[in-house]
Order: structure tokens, then sequence, then C-alpha cells
């Protein structure tokens, strides 16, 4: 079971944009999923078309988050605004989908649905995840570099400047 599950039945879509929003349960829960220090809100406008059998979802994520950087570790608060664009399908053994669906590169991402059941607050958490910068750098982190002894490219520290002297010998 998802952290931040929504389930939405194919067969009866609300009309009009829905209003996601994590509890602070939620949130914690999705933190520590994601390997971050802290989700602070998560919330989603998202709006739900009938297509034949699949459904389009169109909205926006939106979340504060606290993570740590890369390098120093420092506690980082971010806001993400991230596009949703999915595209929920039948099982791919079902009878409703006999025909193959074709999308281009450029079109929306498929998530199977279970029958015609889909977890449209999972598929929040997962373009959450998908925004979230695991290389993230605060403004400690060059500091972070230089106390560790991690130069640049084109730089010696102190084992190049070791090793150099090995091979002199």
């Amino acid at each position: 079971m998802s952290e931040f599950s929504r389930i939405y039945d194919a067969a009866r879509l609300p009309v009009g944009e829905q209003r996601l929003d994590a509890s602070a349960a939620e949130c914690a829960a999705l933190a520590q999923r994601f390997g971050l220090v802290a989700v602070k809100a998560l919330s989603a406008g998202v709006t739900l078309l009938a297509d034949g059998p699949t459904v389009r979802a169109k909205g926006m994520v939106s979340a504060d988050v606290v993570q740590s950087c890369a390098v120093s570790g420092e506690d980082l608060p971010v806001s993400i605004k991230e596009a949703l664009s999915l595209h929920f399908v039948p099982p791919a053994d079902s009878p409703v989908r006999e025909e193959e669906i074709e999308l281009e590169a450029d079109e929306l991402d498929e998530i199977e649905m279970d029958g015609t059941r889909f977890d449209l607050g999972e598929a929040v958490a997962q373009t959450l995840a998908l925004a979230i910068d695991p290389y993230l750098e605060g403004h400690g982190a060059a500091e972070a570099r230089r106390k560790a002894g991690i130069v640049s490219e084109g730089q010696s520290g102190p084992l190049a400047d070791a090793l150099k002297g090995l091979l002199k010998d």
C-alpha cells in the first residue's frame, strides 16, 4: 500500500479538478521512502478525463521538502512545482485493451490500472520522487570539498602530490 494512496475508478470519474493534499503522517512516510529530511507539504490539483477505456490525468504537483546537500549534508529547503501528465490504461491482459496503444515520445507517461481502478496518489508521489534532485548542493558544498581534500579536475590534492613524489624516485 502506498504512503499517499488515493484510489479512483475509471468507471466513475469525478468531475472537475481533484485536490490531493498529504497529511502530516503521509508526508513523514514519504520523506522516509524518498530519503529526505522532511516533506513539509505535498499537494496536487489534477483533472481526470475519460478517453475510451483509458484515463488521462493532467495537473500540477507542489511540494515543500527538506533534503540534505549531496556534499556537506546540510539541510536544504526546496520548493518543487512539477507538471503531471499521465495516461492510466487497462491491464495488458484486459479484453478492452486488445489493440496496442501507441504513444509518441513526447506524449503521456503510461500507468497500468488494476482492473478499472488506479492510484492517483501514488502517481503524484512518484512524480514528486522524479522531481527531486539527488545531487542537490548547498552553499557549503565547496568548503566541504576543500576540507575533505577533494579538488576540482586539473588540480592536485595531497594524495596526488604524494603519488607524484613516489613516481619521481
